[in-house]
C-alpha cells in the first residue's frame, strides 16, 4: 500500500509540474504575440539606425539605443562592457566587368570584409576558374598573374542550408590568402547564396599572417554573375576580368557589448545568458543577421517582466559586438566572465535569422541533451520539434564554465541565405509574428532550464 501511495504521489507531482509548465508556456507565447516590443525595436535598429558594421557610427548608435531600451524595462542592472573592435570601411561602390575584345559586360560585385583595395585604377587580368582550395593547390604556377575565380556553389541537395553554407564558405574565408601565396593578383568568389539573383553577398575574408604588402584584393560576385562569368569563360578562355574597390582597414576603435540582467531570486550566482550580435554587415541594415537575435534576446527579459516571472537564476541578455569580422565581443565577454569567476549554466544564442522557430541545436552532454529533449511535448503545440545535437552559436562559443549547456535557436532556414550578408537583409524581410514566436521559444526554454536546472 505504501509503495502504491508513493507512486501515486510521484505521478501527481509530475502531472502538477507538467500542468504548471504548460500554463507558463501559454502565458509566454500569449504575451509575445500580443504585447511584445521586439518588432518595433527592430524597426528602430533597421530603419532609424541602419547598418552596424563594427567601429561605425551605426554600431555606436545601436549601443546607445539598445542600452536605453533595456533601461526602460526595470531590470536589475544594465551596463556596457568595453571591447576594442576592428574598423574596416568599404569606401566607394565597387565596379566590375568582364571583357572579350572590346566588349565589356558589367557584373555585380562587393568587396569581402577585411579585403584590401585594388589600385586606384582597378585591377584587370585573365581569369582562372576553380571549385575548391584543393583544386587551387594543384594549379601551382598557372595561378601567377591571374585573378582566381572560386565558383563552388552551395550544395542544393542539403536540406539543412547551414550545412550547404559550411560546405563552401572556406573559399570566401581563405581563398585570397591561399591564392596570394601562389602569385595570384586578386580573387573573386561566388556569393554564398542558394538563389540565383543579382545581389553580391559580402562576408569576412582572412589573410592570416600574410604580410600587408602581399595581401591581394578579393570580392564576391552575385550568383547570376558567377553563372554568366563561368559560361563565358568556357566559351572564351581569354576573357579578362576587371574590378575596382577602395576599401581599407583603419585603427581599432572602442566599442561595447550591451548587457542587461534580472538577478536570480534563489541562485543569483548561476547565470543564464541569452544573446545575439549587435554588429552587422554594411550592405543592408542587418535585420535578420543579427538584429532579430538581439531584439529577441531583449524580449526574453521583457516577457518575464510582463508576466511577472521571477527567475531562480540570474538571466542576462548580452548583445555582442563584432561577431561578423572578429568575434571580439564574444571573447571579451568570456574574458570578463573568467576574471569575475562567474558560473554560467546556460547560454542561448539567436543568430540564424528571424524566421519561424523550429527548434534548438544543443551543445551538451547526453544527460542534459536528453533533459532538454524531454520537453519536446511542451513545445509541440507551438510547432517546435527539432531537438538536435550541434553547434550553438559563435558568440557563446568561447564561454567556459565548470558546467554549461549551450543552445542555438533554429528557425526555418530555407530563405535565410537569400538575405545573408546582402543588401536585401532589411526590415521588410522580417515577419512580425515569426520574430515574436522566436522570442517566445527562447523565453520558454530559458524558463524550463531555470526551473529544472542542469545536471
Amino acid at each position: 500500500m505504501k509503495k502504491i501511495t508513493c507512486l501515486l504521489l510521484i505521478q501527481s507531482c509530475f502531472l502538477f509540474a507538467q500542468s504548471k509548465d504548460e500554463q507558463m508556456l501559454k502565458d509566454i507565447y500569449k504575451s509575445a504575440l500580443t504585447n511584445a516590443k521586439c518588432y518595433p525595436w527592430l524597426d528602430d535598429l533597421s530603419n532609424k539606425i541602419g547598418s552596424r558594421l563594427s567601429g561605425s557610427d551605426g554600431a555606436a548608435k545601436a549601443v546607445v539605443y539598445t542600452k536605453s531600451q533595456m533601461e526602460t524595462m526595470g531590470l536589475d542592472s544594465v551596463y556596457l562592457q568595453e571591447v576594442m573592435v576592428p574598423k574596416w570601411v568599404r569606401g566607394e561602390k565597387e565596379t566590375a566587368y568582364m571583357q572579350i575584345g572590346n566588349k565589356k559586360t558589367n557584373l555585380p560585385i562587393c568587396a569581402l570584409g577585411g579585403s584590401v583595395a585594388t589600385s586606384k585604377n582597378g585591377l584587370q587580368a585573365q581569369l582562372i576558374e576553380v571549385y575548391s582550395l584543393e583544386e587551387l593547390q594543384t594549379l601551382g604556377d598557372k595561378v601567377k598573374g591571374k585573378i582566381v575565380f572560386f565558383n563552388r556553389p552551395m550544395n542544393p541537395e542539403f536540406i539543412e542550408t547551414f550545412k550547404a553554407y559550411g560546405s563552401c564558405v572556406d573559399q570566401r574565408s581563405s581563398g585570397a590568402r591561399e591564392a596570394g601565396k601562389l602569385g595570384a593578383l586578386g580573387v573573386v568568389v561566388r556569393s554564398m547564396n542558394l538563389r540565383l539573383d543579382n545581389l553580391p553577398h559580402t562576408g569576412a575574408t582572412n589573410y592570416g599572417d600574410t604580410p600587408q604588402a602581399q595581401r591581394i584584393p578579393t570580392a564576391a560576385i552575385s550568383t547570376n554573375g558567377a553563372e554568366l562569368l563561368s559560361k563565358t569563360l568556357k566559351e572564351n578562355p581569354a576573357t579578362t576580368f576587371f574590378f575596382k574597390q577602395s576599401c581599407e582597414t583603419l585603427a581599432d576603435v572602442l566599442s561595447y557589448n550591451v548587457v542587461g540582467e534580472i538577478r536570480g531570486s534563489e541562485h543569483p550566482e548561476n547565470i543564464m545568458v541569452v544573446g545575439g550580435h549587435l554588429d552587422s554587415w554594411d550592405l543592408g541594415d542587418g535585420s535578420h543577421d543579427d538584429g532579430a537575435g538581439c531584439v529577441q534576446s531583449m524580449e526574453v527579459l521583457n516577457l518575464f517582466k510582463n508576466i511577472g516571472y521571477k527567475p531562480k537564476n540570474t538571466i542576462r541578455a548580452v548583445l555582442f559586438m563584432n561577431e561578423e569580422n572578429g568575434l571580439r565581443g564574444g571573447n571579451a565577454y568570456e574574458s570578463a566572465s573568467n576574471k569575475n569567476r562567474e558560473n554560467h549554466i546556460l547560454a542561448l544564442e539567436s543568430d540564424s535569422g528571424g524566421f519561424s522557430p523550429r527548434g534548438f541545436s544543443i551543445d551538451a552532454d547526453d544527460a542534459n541533451f536528453n533533459r532538454i529533449a524531454s520537453w519536446k511535448t511542451l513545445f509541440e503545440p507551438y510547432l517546435i520539434h527539432q531537438f538536435v545535437k550541434g553547434h550553438s552559436g559563435a558568440d557563446i562559443g568561447p564561454l567556459k564554465s565548470s558546467k554549461i549547456v549551450k543552445v542555438g535557436l533554429q528557425p526555418d532556414s530555407q530563405r535565410y541565405f537569400d538575405h545573408h550578408h546582402a543588401s536585401n537583409d532589411t526590415f521588410d524581410a522580417v515577419n512580425k509574428r515569426e520574430l515574436e514566436l522566436g522570442a517566445a521559444t527562447m523565453a520558454a526554454l530559458m524558463y524550463l532550464v531555470d526551473q529544472n536546472g542542469i545536471n
